[in-house]
């Protein structure tokens, strides 16, 4: 079924068969305006900044991630190993991202069993890059409190069986609410063609009340999760400024504790905004259209903005990561310069 079609039949959900059928102009119209609503403003407009966001964090991570592995002094330090894993997943939500928003543009149908791996994969990267926000906050707060006890604690063969558990955690969420999904969805007029996160989501909010309840617990979980993960920022913040460590409004730790708040609150703003549409959504606070638009906003603008951010505002505040990214680039310049000679 076409969105078109779909937008009749959640109209129909949300006002009431009755309505439908005695007023067959306003259903028409309605829908109409929500397909434009759709695939114009989703599709095209939303586009934008998903794409700006994933080049600009090809550009960089790459040669960030060359910098850290390849760099063996710099690999072993568990606060990098931290940093390569969230960049990792960070690019790779990026690009599934891009591409099935390319697909949807372009109108190329996406298969179901393909789009639902697709779906999949968002989710545990998601997860992922969530994760490893807490394993950096669990990072600094071990070493700057125990710092005699910080190599002992996380040695670098510990901290991979750590990022190992991590995937696993990141990819047990999304399946088991891939599994409840798949045997608790009735099937229904509704079923579109199209492989947009922001339907799709719109969509879980149309099940029955066990898929709704585990839609709005998942996401009120992970709000729980970023406010402990905050709160132990705040609580380390307070620790360190008694001991003198951010003295100093311009100091080097208090910018890079600002640093992790502001990707915290890029993370934990979306998902508070989710579920606030969510509630409103289910209460008909909001209507169809206001509900596809507000929900492509937070995918396709806050959620893949500190993804293509946080490359610039994580790596380069390293100084090991700047200086090896320097030394590779000078190498790769001389290079270049003796080639460009005996040519």
């Amino acid at each position: 079924m076409n969105m078109s079609e779909c937008s009749i039949s959640l109209m129909s959900q949300r006002d009431g068969d009755s309505n439908h059928t005695q007023n067959n102009q306003k259903p028409m119209s309605i829908h109409n305006e929500w397909y434009y609503h759709t695939l114009l403003m989703e599709m095209k407009l939303f586009l934008i900044p998903t794409a700006v966001c994933f080049v600009a964090a090809t550009l960089v991570t790459p040669s960030i991630l060359f910098a850290i592995f390849s760099n063996f002094s710099i690999r072993r330090e568990t606060r990098f190993l931290l940093l390569g894993n969230a960049l990792v997943s960070d690019l790779i939500y990026l690009a599934l991202y891009t591409a099935t928003s390319i697909c949807n543009v372009l109108n190329l149908k996406i298969p179901k069993v393909a789009c639902a791996f697709l779906l999949f994969f968002l989710a545990v990267t998601y997860c992922g890059g969530v994760l490893t926000a807490a394993g950096m906050v669990v990072d600094t707060y071990l070493a700057i409190l125990w710092p005699l006890h910080y190599f002992t604690i996380l040695p670098p063969s510990r901290t991979k069986k750590l990022l190992m558990l991590l995937w696993l955690s990141s990819s047990l969420v999304p399946g088991v609410l891939f599994i409840t999904l798949a045997f608790t969805r009735k099937p229904g007029p509704c079923q579109p063609d199209i492989c947009s996160l922001p339907v799709i989501l719109l969509m879980t909010l149309h099940a029955d009340e066990a898929v709704r309840l585990f839609h709005i617990l998942f996401i009120t979980a992970f709000l729980l999760s970023f406010s402990l993960i905050l709160c132990c920022y705040l609580v380390l913040c307070y620790k360190t400024r008694r001991t003198g460590i951010l003295k100093g409004a311009s100091s080097r730790a208090n910018v890079t504790f600002s640093m992790h708040h502001v990707i915290l609150g890029f993370r934990f703003l979306p998902l508070l905004l989710l579920l606030s549409e969510s509630l409103l959504y289910i209460n008909r606070m909001i209507n169809v259209e206001t509900g596809i638009l507000l929900t492509s906003i937070i995918c396709n603008v806050l959620i893949v903005l500190p993804n293509g951010v946080s490359p610039y505002l994580y790596a380069f505040r390293y100084r090991e990561v700047y200086k090896s990214l320097s030394n590779h680039m000078a190498a790769f310049s001389m290079l270049v310069f003796i080639g460009s000679a005996l040519m």
